[in-house]
């Protein structure tokens, strides 16, 4: 299913890019709900814009999965939250737990809202400590999983039904240059070794010149 956004949708309710040194990776997972409105489904949530949104229609706490096919290594999420257009369908409690599957779903954030609006980092405080790899060292907690369960437990005013209007989550992104890499001036700069070798092939053409007397005219 394709959705086309107006070509008058305003700049607002397009999601800002990925945190620097990350990539959204919400594509590559499969998205259920544990119910629905018509035509407020999946798709209106991952549409990109926030002028959609998913709106249940069940009994709480509404599930959101994200299962991923492989194991992932998570190193941020984020939610949008509009308090002045959903009133009582904002969720005032949500918890957020991962796992591998439904039968190892352990909780890992918790948090609690009064008239939230925009774009909201989720709590990244119950995750684990970094893990050091062997190829690769990580700056921050990573949640290491293949499933994602978020749980709206509660809305404002004791509202019934909920809407959520944005999720993302975020991977590290090892394909751009890291700051390690990067010149003052903001461009790629050569490894210590080939910067070595260039300024050695300069000195041995400066060598050259050395005694040749520059020819005067007449």
């Amino acid at each position: 299913m394709f959705l086309y956004l107006d070509s008058a949708e305003p700049a607002s309710t397009v999601p800002p890019p990925p945190p620097p040194g990350l990539k959204e990776i919400s594509s590559l997972a499969c998205w259920t709900v544990s119910s629905s409105k018509p035509g407020c489904s999946v798709a209106a949530l991952r549409a990109p814009t926030t002028s959609q949104f998913w709106q249940s229609d069940g009994p709480q706490p509404h599930h959101l999965n994200i299962h991923f096919f492989k194991m992932v290594a998570i190193t941020a999420m984020r939610i949008y939250l509009d308090f002045d257009l959903d009133e009582s369908y904002t969720p005032t409690l949500i918890r957020f737990a991962a796992g591998t599957g439904y039968n190892d779903l352990q909780d890992f954030s918790t948090m609690r809202f009064d008239q939230p609006k925009g774009w909201i980092d989720v709590d990244w405080e119950g995750v684990g400590d970094p893990i050091d790899d062997d190829d690769e060292t990580e700056s921050g907690p990573v949640l290491r999983c293949m499933l994602v369960q978020v749980r709206i437990c509660e809305n404002h005013q004791n509202g019934k039904d909920t809407h959520l209007r944005g999720l993302q989550i975020f991977s590290r992104d090892n394909t751009k240059p890291t700051a390690d890499h990067q010149g003052t001036n903001g461009h790629i700069s050569l490894p210590t070794r080939l910067n070595a070798e260039r300024k050695k092939k300069r000195q041995s053409w400066s060598d050259l010149g050395e005694g040749i007397e520059t020819p005067i005219l007449r």
